[in-house]
């Protein structure tokens, strides 16, 4: 096994892990209560971008890992 297909696939799984945990602290900090007709936000705007981030983050390690395994091809 070619060492760049082993740090490719690291990256990808990085990257599912950080957007998993970034896709949970957005639904977290996002809430919302309807309360007799009344729209109540309760959102907490640091902990959506620090939820941002990680998404920011898992996307470039995700392109960063595709682009290595198939740059291992060649």
């Amino acid at each position: 096994m070619n060492f760049s297909k082993v740090i490719g696939t690291v990256l990808i799984l990085i990257s599912l892990g950080l957007g998993y945990i970034g896709v949970n602290k957005l639904v977290d900090n996002t809430k919302q209560v309807n309360l007799l007709g009344i729209k109540i936000d309760a959102s907490n705007e640091k902990g959506q971008t620090t939820s941002y981030i990680y998404l920011g983050v898992a996307i470039v390690l995700l392109a960063g890992g595709i682009f290595t395994i198939t740059r291992a091809k060649k």
